[in-house]
């Protein structure tokens, strides 16, 4: 599911104006290598990605679009990073501010595969792989959940 109801309906009434949400990355590790997906929409190769729903839980948001995305499932073991995206703008106008947070999440099972239709592939990648075919701030997401840092944001001055 590509835009959730909610963000549908809250765009009747707000228009393309910038709608401030609540984003989660899904960092999934096993064994040494990264899941990583090519999305539908930019054909950008990125960690499992997606918004939080009213009421959800964020780790919860990251497990449920894991199994969405890629059919697998995780269990959230720490949130990594918490950062603000820039304002994206989309194809049709609409503007949305995400607040992304980055979680490590451990695989419990499942083959990846493109349930959804948000990405055309999914995979694992060695580390050094994956860092080498995302762009720099998917690969920061990434760095910061395989970090065994306590740190869950950064402080810009």
């Amino acid at each position: 599911m590509p835009t959730p109801e909610f963000v549908l309906e809250l765009r009747r009434f707000v228009g393309t104006r910038p709608l401030p949400l609540v984003g989660v990355t899904a960092v999934i590790e096993r064994d040494g290598a990264v899941l990583l997906g090519r999305r539908s929409d930019n054909g950008a190769l990125t960690p499992v990605t997606g918004i939080v729903d009213p009421g959800e839980e964020p780790a919860d948001a990251a497990c449920r679009e894991a199994l969405e995305e890629a059919g697998v499932l995780v269990r959230a073991l720490r949130l990594a990073w918490v950062h603000q995206i820039p304002r994206i703008t989309y194809a049709n106008g609409d503007q949305s501010d995400y607040l992304d947070l980055t979680f490590r999440c451990a695989w419990l099972s499942g083959d990846p595969v493109p349930v959804d239709g948000e990405m055309t592939e999914v995979g694992w990648y060695p580390l050094e792989d994956a860092l080498a075919r995302v762009d720099a701030d998917m690969a920061a997401r990434i760095r910061s959940a395989l970090s065994d840092g306590p740190a869950a944001f950064e402080q810009h001055p």
